[in-house]
């Protein structure tokens, strides 16, 4: 029973031993630099050690000296690759390894071709790499720049971003960045406003309710404006301009010439016709709230205003933090009492702890209430009657 035990042990001990050395040679064998000249190594010491056991067997006596002959001859093949498998995880810490670098596509033709003008040939060349890696983000745009910015193809530009925002894989980020862009390139290579706003709407309709979504729809709040300017930079027409003032510097007062401000009424109306068309322009809704507190004193409306800007979730913790610090201002300018502004600074804290100007708040805080007394009104102080141009005497009075 022992006897057996004793042979499967051996046995079992064995064919791990052997395992191990295969799963070593193969290793080494991929590891290598040269496997064709490892595998010849490995025939060639497969042939030598069966050839020096048989012929040690019949040397009899000076057989040991044969197996002494056969250690040194192998240690010189073998042991070179002993060491680097064995020192290879410490110096893979410095050296990376001998594992070849993740593949990735190379534009530099592509970008030379496109420097020499070369637009065509860049395009092929790009094509061979994005065949490759059909959803790299770099060559994409670099494609769809060619072909809207050189080329002027604003459809073969779109088509190719429609190729990559379409693909399952593709970021979010990236995608508005590439829709933003297109609309970029409609408002300034071709004009088309209704083309731009088009791209900008894919960005909302793919992720609505999100920062990206926000950013799209206050771009699109904008375009108006920005066909307005360039229409007319694209038809330009002679202006006719009115003659100048003659001699303005004998003038007593040159105030008449300075263009009218429009007045905050009517300003504040037309930002309110723009808000009920695009609510989440919060530039405008911004512009609005100055308005209300500083041109008419109205505390209300601007803090209605502001209160929607500061409850919108997709603006950023920044904007959203200095909204508030905003508001403060407005209520320490208008009136409102130490508890109601600290209420409304310690709401940054709150909210956004880590940020850097949640620091800022508490330092002000902090002197909120020395702030407050430095907007009460010093009592006028009724001075004495001095002697009038006493800066332009000189020389000592007389005794």
């Amino acid at each position: 029973m022992h006897r057996t035990f004793d042979i499967a042990l051996g046995t079992v001990g064995l064919v791990v031993a052997i395992g191990l050395v295969g799963w070593g040679f193969i290793h080494m064998l991929r590891k290598s630099y040269e496997p064709g000249k490892m595998l010849l190594k490995s025939v060639f010491t497969v042939i030598f050690v069966i050839g020096c056991i048989k012929l040690g067997l019949k040397m009899g006596p000076f057989g040991p000296f044969l197996i002494v002959f056969m250690a040194v001859v192998l240690s010189y093949m073998w042991t070179p690759h002993l060491a680097e498998m064995l020192s290879n995880p410490f110096t893979n810490m410095f050296d990376g390894g001998s594992e070849p670098p993740d593949k990735r596509p190379y534009y530099s033709i592509a970008m030379g071709k496109q420097k020499r003008g070369q637009y065509r040939e860049a395009i092929v060349e790009l094509r061979a790499q994005l065949a490759k890696f059909p959803n790299d983000y770099e060559g994409v745009m670099l494609l769809a720049r060619i072909q809207a910015e050189d080329l002027k193809d604003l459809p073969g530009a779109e088509n190719a971003l429609n190729h990559f925002c379409s693909s399952s894989g593709a970021p979010p980020k990236q995608v508005a960045a590439a829709w933003t862009q297109m609309a970029d390139w409609y408002l300034k290579i071709g004009v088309d406003v209704d083309s731009a706003r088009a791209a900008l709407q894919k960005i909302i309709d793919l992720y609505p309710d999100t920062e990206m979504a926000l950013a799209a729809e206050q771009r699109i709040a904008h375009l108006g404006g920005a066909e307005k300017i360039l229409l007319e930079h694209h038809d330009r027409q002679n202006i006719a301009v009115p003659a100048g003032v003659n001699n303005i510097g004998l003038l007593d007062s040159s105030a008449f010439l300075q263009p009218k401000e429009i007045e905050p009424g009517k300003l504040a109306a037309a930002h309110v016709k723009h808000l009920e068309a695009h609510p989440h322009d919060s530039e405008v809704r911004e512009k609005l709230a100055m308005i209300y507190a500083h041109d008419f004193q109205r505390l209300d409306l601007a803090t209605m205003e502001l209160a929607q800007l500061i409850n919108e979730p997709r603006h950023s913790p920044k904007q959203i933090a200095n909204w508030l610090n905003q508001l403060a201002n407005f209520q320490v300018e208008l009136g409102a009492d130490v508890d109601t502004v600290r209420e409304t600074l310690e709401k940054i804290v709150e909210r956004f702890p880590n940020l850097p100007i949640a620091e800022v708040t508490q330092r002000r805080l902090a002197r909120l209430n020395l702030e407050f007394k430095g907007k009460e009104k010093t009592p006028g102080v009724k001075l004495g009657v001095y002697e009038q141009n006493i800066g332009l005497k000189y020389g000592q009075p007389k005794r």
